[in-house]
Formats: C-alpha cells, structure tokens, sequence
C-alpha cells in the first residue's frame, strides 16, 4: 500500500528544487527524503526526478504526479481547516504569523492579556520574512501588510496605520549636515532595505523621487535597519514607533509623511474557530486601542 505522504515529500522537492532544500522544509534529514524518493520511485517503477548537479527536475511521470500531489495537499488542508473550524471550544493552539518587527515587539505585549484570560488556548508566533500561506494553515491568523493578499478564501480587517518618516542619527547629522530640502537627500549616505523601501523616499514637488547616490547600509528587518540609522550609516525612512526607541535619532525634513496599512488575516473557514475568532478580534481590538503608537510612534499602552 501506498504511503500517501511520499507523495508530498515529491512536491516538497519539486517546489524546493532540491532534496536538501526540501528537506529543510520539511525539517527532516536528506537522507530521509532521499530514501523516501527512491523507495516511491521503485514501487512505480520509474524516476519521478532527474538529477544532475544537486538539481532535481521533473520527468513527465513527475509532472503527473505532482499535479495530484497539490491535489492531495488542497484537500489535507481543507480537511484541517474544516476540523478547526469544527471547534468551538476556547482551548488549543493559535498561531500567529507576522514579520520580525511587529512578531518580536508588539505582538507578544499585544496578546498576553488574551493568553492570561484564555488559559486553555496556547500562542505561537512565528516570525515570517515572506506572507505565511494561510491556505496550507502555515498559520491561523497573519499580520499583513497594505491588505489581505489576492486569494479569495481570506478575510481581513485594517488594525492599523503605520507612519513612517526620514531619520538619522545626531552623529551623521553633525558629521554629513542636515539637508534642508528634499533634493539635498542625493548628497548622502543611505540606509536602505535590501528587498525594497517598504515606505519609499520623499519625492521633489513634481513627483520624482530623490535617493541618496551612495547605499552605504542596507539590511533585510526592521530591527537591524534601525539599528544602522543609529549607528550613523546614513539617513533612512522607517516607522516613528521603532524611531522612537532609538534615543540618537532624529526625523529630518518633518514634512515627508508616508505610511502603510496593517491588516489582520485569517482564512474565511478557520476564522469560524472559537478560540481563533476570539484571537483575531483581540488583535484587533489591541491595534485600535495603540493607534498612536502605530501612527505617530506614542508610548504604547501596553
């Protein structure tokens, strides 16, 4: 008989593009998946995959195959959503998807309350760079940013706005000057995030942003950009609420204004959960009640 789980050990291969990379996925050694594979491929009596390089591709066999296998994994996952949804009681496991700056920071404040009157429901938070597939129940609820994402099968709700300004330490200010205008800003150092400035860049009055001409820091979280203004590297644009931590930094040209949405997911089935609707309207709830700090970078009142 057939171990139907080989079958998403093929998809985590084929999606990964490696069994290494698929085995780290799936948090189980190389080795194991390589036995896994080769024991599928036996009993069907052709490879799935062709290898060359530590690559593996697909064959046309392994194309057949993996279009079930997504199959399988829709179906297993709207059974566990469906089980979940089932439930009414306020015990179990919530877990809560966000990006490192909110997952580490505010999150945890944010749903202590909750945890402390909810004895029986357990929080996990887990700490994501790409939006967790709610779908496949990587999560229960996720924290988003500028809306719910394109799948029809989420819902969301806006907690929050973010603002954001142009900061610096005092030390590069006294060292680089502090530019006057918008178009000064090409004549500095920037701090910059490696995917992409999730806020942007002041822009002249005709609509045209101004970059400084040399990056002389770049960082992938919230946290280590920040921590780069502090140290001096140059002038960059992040939220006045992780600003506002950092004792040496100061906003420059206070008349750029920029800000994203925060928004609280969940996957229209799931969310019919007791205890992860109650999470959800908590997180909500927290959000509205915090909005000076998420806009203006206040004291939180948590």
């Amino acid at each position: 008989m057939d171990d139907w789980s080989d079958y998403l050990v093929c998809l985590a291969v084929a999606e990964a593009g490696s069994l290494t990379a698929a085995a780290n996925e799936l948090g189980v050694s190389q080795p194991t998946v390589t036995r896994r594979l080769q024991s599928l491929e036996t009993r069907l009596g052709e490879p799935i995959f062709d290898r060359e390089h530590g690559q593996s591709r697909l064959t046309p066999l392994g194309e057949k195959i993996i279009s079930h296998a997504k199959r399988m994994r829709d179906e297993a996952s709207a059974i566990q959503r469906a089980a979940v949804a089932h439930d009414q009681s306020l015990s179990g496991l919530v877990v809560v998807s966000a990006s490192e700056g909110l997952g580490a920071d505010w999150l945890p404040r944010a749903l202590v309350t909750f945890q402390r009157a909810n004895p029986n429901i357990g929080v996990e938070i887990a700490i994501k760079n790409h939006p967790a597939n709610l779908v496949d129940r990587e999560a229960d609820i996720a924290l988003r940013w500028n809306g719910p994402g394109t799948q029809q099968s989420l819902v969301g709700r806006r907690g929050a706005t973010v603002g954001a300004g142009l900061y610096a330490s005092r030390d590069y200010i006294e060292r680089a000057g502090e530019p006057a205008k918008v178009e000064d800003l090409a004549d500095h150092d920037a701090v910059a995030w490696s995917m992409n400035d999730f806020f942007g860049w002041p822009s002249t009055a005709e609509g045209s942003p101004v970059l400084p001409r040399h990056t002389a820091f770049k960082a992938n979280s919230p946290a280590s950009h920040v921590s780069g203004l502090s140290a001096g590297y140059g002038v960059g644009v992040t939220s006045h609420r992780l600003a506002r931590q950092c004792e040496n930094l100061i906003r420059i040209l206070p008349e750029f204004n920029s800000s994203m949405d925060l928004w609280v997911v969940a996957h229209e089935t799931v969310r019919r959960s007791a205890r992860i609707r109650a999470t959800y309207d908590h997180i909500i709830a927290q959000m509205k009640a915090d909005n000076a700090y998420f806009s203006r970078g206040e004291s939180s009142i948590l």
